[in-house]
């Protein structure tokens, strides 16, 4: 799998961001192109060569004409909903606004159906979330990791007035995704702005991947302090194959729901975010048959998870340990079938050859449609799917 590690050293926003994808082999021109898919004018996008304490950065920056214009939630969706970029983008743009609107919204007592987004929803931010998106495509990047974050000090001015560094928003962002901080003494200022936390909180994992770095693009700030460089660092390149990831297991015993109430949370949980989930039957107290409900997750999702187990269960604690995971590469491919549409796993070993798994729910839409017994649909999708391997 290709990812990527965003290295927030001295902190994270959109034109860093935008910047590093840039130097790391995304032609601005291209990035120019994607941009504008999007029903959005008005801007101009520049990007060039800078120096910041001695590091060759590219620095990226957005002029708008006219005063920004503050928008809602739902405008900006609809934006993004109207642009001809491809779904997974539109996706995962809506994603981090949502984040954003919904952090904000809090922070100041208000719904994301009422809640003007004023700099992060004019279109500067919209410009760098979505360009953002894109250039991480036109990268090839599929899973994206990101470092600790420095607080930053001191104070940070905006269309609300002075506000104490994080920004409230920012604060609130990081505290959802549970991310990691950390205090960088010479980090003066707003190291992470709203938009750079809404877009590694949305799309990326707090943690160091195992990895082949080949490319490393740098995205310069606006500030050039004296002794250090304000520049964001982007890794891309391969992730290890059969590399351990360290995860969470979180575990509980119930011996008092009934098996849909169980089932529920079981589907939350996968759906929030944990990698995988399951039960154990078990004899508990009084001889009473009961579960062991386990999951396991990334370090940075342990609060989230735990949190919903809490909430979607009968439990009153949860037991937590670290683990270790190995991971094959993997991904899933998409064809036309001499059947129809078409999709199966495919696994990795270094050495080995490929392994396929047909999708379930797409034979079983397969079979349906033309009569014949799933299990010789599996048979046709799995020798078809070797055609369409790299």
């Amino acid at each position: 799998m290709r990812i990527g590690y965003v290295d927030c050293f001295s902190g994270v926003s959109g034109d860093m961001l935008l910047g590093a994808i840039i130097d790391a082999g995304v032609p601005a021109e291209a990035l120019r192109e994607e941009l504008a898919r999007l029903p959005l004018d008005g801007y101009t996008l520049d990007a060039r060569k800078v120096i910041r304490a001695s590091i060759a950065a590219t620095h990226v920056s957005v002029a708008v004409q006219g005063e920004p214009e503050p928008r809602t939630f739902r405008e900006v969706a609809e934006l993004i909903a109207g642009s001809r970029l491809p779904e997974a983008d539109k996706d995962g743009g809506t994603r981090v606004f949502r984040g954003l609107a919904e952090a904000e919204a809090a922070v100041h007592g208000e719904t994301i159906e009422t809640l003007h987004l004023h700099d992060v929803g004019a279109v500067d931010a919209i410009v760098d979330v979505m360009g953002t998106v894109a250039g991480l495509r036109l990268l090839g990047v599929e899973a994206v990791f990101c470092s600790p974050l420095p607080a930053g000090e001191g104070e940070a001015h905006g269309p609300h007035g002075t506000l104490p560094v994080p920004a409230p928003a920012t604060l609130e962002l990081l505290r959802r995704a549970n991310a990691p901080l950390r205090r960088a003494d010479a980090v003066v200022g707003e190291a992470v702005t709203p938009t750079g936390a809404a877009i590694v909180t949305t799309l990326a994992h707090f943690e160091r991947p195992e990895m082949t770095v080949e490319r490393v693009g740098y995205g310069a700030g606006s500030r050039d302090p004296e002794g250090r460089p304000n520049v964001l660092r982007l890794w891309t390149g391969e992730g290890a194959a059969g590399a351990t990831r360290p995860m969470v297991l979180i575990e509980t015993n119930i011996d008092d729901m009934t098996p849909e109430m169980l089932g529920y949370a079981l589907e939350k949980l996968l759906a929030e975010g944990a990698a995988d989930a399951w039960f154990t039957p078990l004899q508990m107290k009084k001889n009473r048959p009961g579960v062991m409900l386990s999951a396991i997750c990334s370090e940075a999702d342990e609060e989230k998870i735990a949190r919903l187990i809490l909430r979607e269960t009968s439990t009153l604690g949860v037991r937590v340990r670290p683990v270790s995971r190995w991971e094959a590469e993997r991904e899933v491919i998409e064809f036309e079938s001499s059947l129809g549409p078409a999709a199966a796993k495919v696994k990795r070993l270094p050495g080995e050859p490929p392994s396929i798994a047909p999708e379930y729910e797409a034979c079983w839409r397969l079979a349906e449609a033309s009569g014949m017994p799933i299990v010789d649909v599996y048979r046709v999708v799995e020798d078809e799917a070797r055609a369409h391997i790299k």
